[in-house]
């Protein structure tokens, strides 16, 4: 009878803490995303560039996510990568809700 009664609470955390673990996984990659666009950044004067490899970074799904690039033109400088990317709970227990997923990086500019 208790069997009964727990099991289906132990489903939905199973499921409850894939989910969260899916999440993890696609924040970090929009970490190394603007990670990579920041170093993009720092080598090369075009911003066009760095957004690029955000969206290369970021693979499929790149196109809903609002990268903003600001490179300072003095050697030095840190040169900053801004993304922000909706992601969607896939879970419909949960309402297939969005939560958003933010990443800021910056590296010198070296030339």
């Amino acid at each position: 009878m208790e069997l009964a009664l727990l099991l289906p609470l132990l489903a939905v955390l199973l499921v409850v803490i894939a989910e969260v673990a899916v999440v993890a996984r696609a924040q970090l990659e929009v970490a190394g995303a603007a990670r990579e666009g920041a170093r993009v950044a720092a080598t090369t004067p075009d911003p066009a560039e760095a957004v690029a490899a955000v969206r290369a970074a970021l693979g499929p799904g790149a196109d809903e996510a609002r990268i903003s690039v600001h490179r300072p033109h003095v050697v030095g400088e840190p040169a900053r990568v801004a993304i922000v990317v909706p992601h969607r709970i896939s879970i419909p227990l949960l309402g297939g809700f969005k939560v958003t997923l933010r990443a800021d990086a910056a590296m010198r500019v070296e030339r």
